[in-house]
């Protein structure tokens, strides 16, 4: 028998983002530019630098700072500019896949997992998702030798495109994946037959492979504050009915970054 366990890191990044988390217009715009907010003052320099310190500074600006209430809190002037609100919260941080999976017999197991994001920034997130390993689902205790037993990761029949449907061959054992939800990109949306093509989102479909590298699964690029969107990430492993897997525990520690936009 094969147990599957998938510990979750998760990782949450706000890159450098100067628009205003609530006011979506803008001041002044030419034929190339806009203009997001402006002050009035005497001087100043954006960024000075030395080998220790990184300093902005503006000169004569008036009712600068930071002010708060109970209830608000007000960031004034050209230098304070809004901060981003970006969450994530995921259904579980260490998921058991379930049903074990014979050695001889060969079978399969899922697990599910939920990460809903809430941002209020204007441009909206991203999430990627990415494996500590190559490959990703590996022996780690219970009979089998960590060092060279593993589940393959999943090969599309199209090198780069995910698989409508979950094939693994009678003489493999492979572990992959597939997100599901309203702003999952274009690569795992379908058509009803085929994947990074058409405007579905087929429940169970477009499986994909994990790399070391990040794999963008979703991304908006508008604000969703505060209600969330949940975004569900299906994992499955098989062992086919020719394939002799060696029994024991096996693994996989998966990244989940989510970044502003």
């Amino acid at each position: 028998m094969k147990k599957l366990l998938l510990p979750i890191v998760l990782i949450i990044s706000l890159y450098p983002f100067w628009l205003s988390g609530e006011v979506l217009g803008y001041e002044m715009e030419s034929g190339s530019y806009r203009i997001q907010e402006s002050s009035v003052n005497v001087g100043g320099l954006t960024e000075q630098t030395s080998t220790n310190y990184k300093m902005r500074e503006s000169i004569g600006e008036v009712a600068t700072g930071i002010s708060t209430s109970s209830s608000y809190k007000l960031f004034a002037g050209f230098q304070q500019m809004q901060e981003i609100y970006l969450s994530v919260a995921l259904s579980t941080t260490s998921l058991q896949m379930s049903p074990d999976i014979p050695g001889i017999t060969g079978g399969s197991s899922t697990a599910t997992l939920t990460a809903t994001t809430t941002t209020d920034s204007p441009s909206g997130y991203s999430i990627y998702i990415s494996a500590s390993t190559s490959p990703a689902m590996k022996c780690q205790s219970g009979g089998c030798n960590v060092a060279t037993d593993n589940f393959a990761d999943y090969t599309p029949s199209t090198p780069g495109t995910p698989d409508f449907n979950w094939e693994v061959a009678p003489n493999a054992a492979e572990f992959g994946f597939t997100p599901e939800g309203s702003h999952i990109v274009q690569k795992f949306k379908d058509d009803s037959s085929s994947c990074n093509t058409g405007s579905n989102d087929t429940t169970d479909a477009c499986w994909y492979n994990f790399s070391t590298s990040n794999e963008i699964i979703a991304q908006s690029y508008s604000a969703n504050h505060p209600s969330g969107t949940p975004t569900t990430i299906k994992f499955q492993a098989e062992s086919g009915p020719q394939n002799n897997q060696t029994s024991g525990n096996y693994g996989a520690v998966i990244t989940i970054t989510v970044v502003s936009n």
